[in-house]
C-alpha cells in the first residue's frame, strides 16, 4: 500500500470516531505492544494487521501471531500507516471490540474487580485497566457514564492489557454494585475524605474487626471521575469508603494512581 489517500487508509483512521466503531464493531490497535497482544491468545477477532516494512522486519512475532489467528496482512509505506495514525509507529491492527458481560464475570468468581464510575478522561480509564491487570484482577467494569473503552487514547494506555482481562461495559452503577455484592464481593468506594485509612486496613487485612473492611476478602473498588471523584448518591451505594493516606505536602492523587495503590493493596491482602 502507498496511497495514504486511499479508502481502505480513510476506513481504518475513520475508527477513531466512536460513532464509526459503534457502526462497525471494531476497533483500531496502535503500535507494536499493543498489536502483539491483539494477536495473543484469547484476544478479540483480529481482521488486518497493517504494517511498515522495517516493522515487519522489527517484529516479526506480529506477523506470525497474526498469521496464526487468521488475519490479513498487510504492507503499507511509513507514510500510509502515519496517515491510518498518528501513533502507528509502523503496527495497527483492525479488532472486533472487547465485549464481555457481567454475569460470566461473575460466574468466574473473581476476588478482585476494579469499576470505573463516570470515568470520562480515556488516559486514565486505559491506565487504571492497566493497572487492574497488573495487580491480578479478575474484571474491570465501566459504567454507562463512562469513557468509552475502545478510545484511541484508552487503548494505548492499556498498553495491551485490554487483552487479558474481562472488560464489562454499559450497567449502571447501582445495578453493578448490587450484583457484586450478591456474589460475595465487599464494595468500597475510593474518596480522598473517607473514614477508613487504606494503611490501616492493611494492617488488619485478614484480621479485621467487626465493622472494618477487610482486605483480605474479594473485593470491587469503586472509582469516580477525574475532576469530582464519586457522587454522594454513589459513596452511599458502597459498603465502606476508603482514602489513601497522605504522607506528604500533595493535596491528592490522580485517579490512575490512586486506583493503583488500592488494587495494588487488595491484591497484597488477598494473597
Amino acid at each position: 500500500m502507498t496511497n495514504p489517500r486511499a479508502e481502505r487508509v480513510k476506513a481504518v483512521r475513520a475508527l477513531a470516531s466512536r460513532s464509526v466503531r459503534r457502526r462497525s464493531g471494531t476497533f483500531l490497535v496502535e503500535g507494536p505492544q499493543a498489536v502483539r497482544e491483539a494477536v495473543g491468545p484469547g484476544a478479540p477477532r483480529v481482521h488486518d494487521v497493517y504494517l511498515t516494512p522495517d516493522a515487519v522486519r522489527r517484529h516479526p512475532e506480529i506477523v506470525e501471531g497474526a498469521h496464526q489467528v487468521g488475519a490479513r496482512v498487510r504492507t503499507g509505506t511509513p507514510e500510509v500507516l502515519e496517515a491510518m495514525s498518528p501513533d502507528a509507529q509502523g503496527v495497527v491492527a483492525v479488532v472486533d471490540q472487547v465485549r464481555a458481560d457481567l454475569d460470566d464475570v461473575l460466574a468466574a468468581r473473581p476476588r478482585l474487580v476494579a469499576v470505573l464510575a463516570h470515568v470520562r478522561d480515556p488516559g486514565n480509564a486505559g491506565t487504571v485497566l492497566r493497572a487492574a491487570d497488573a495487580a491480578g484482577a479478575g474484571a474491570v467494569v465501566l459504567t454507562a457514564s463512562s469513557v468509552d473503552v475502545h478510545n484511541p487514547k484508552a487503548v494505548r494506555s492499556t498498553a495491551g492489557s485490554l487483552f487479558h482481562l474481562p472488560v464489562v461495559a454499559g450497567p449502571e452503577l447501582p445495578e453493578v454494585v448490587a450484583r457484586l455484592r450478591a456474589a460475595g464481593l465487599t464494595v468500597l468506594a475510593a474518596d480522598g475524605s473517607a473514614p477508613h485509612d487504606l494503611d490501616d486496613l492493611l494492617d488488619v487485612a485478614g484480621a479485621a474487626p467487626a465493622g472494618v473492611p477487610d482486605l483480605a476478602a474479594p473485593t470491587a473498588w469503586v472509582f469516580g471521575n477525574e475532576a469530582w471523584g464519586l457522587r454522594e448518591e454513589d459513596l452511599a451505594l458502597a459498603d465502606a469508603a476508603v482514602r489513601v493516606p497522605l504522607r506528604g505536602r500533595a493535596e491528592s492523587l490522580n485517579l490512575a494512581t490512586a486506583a493503583a495503590v488500592c488494587l495494588y493493596a487488595s491484591g497484597r491482602a488477598q494473597r
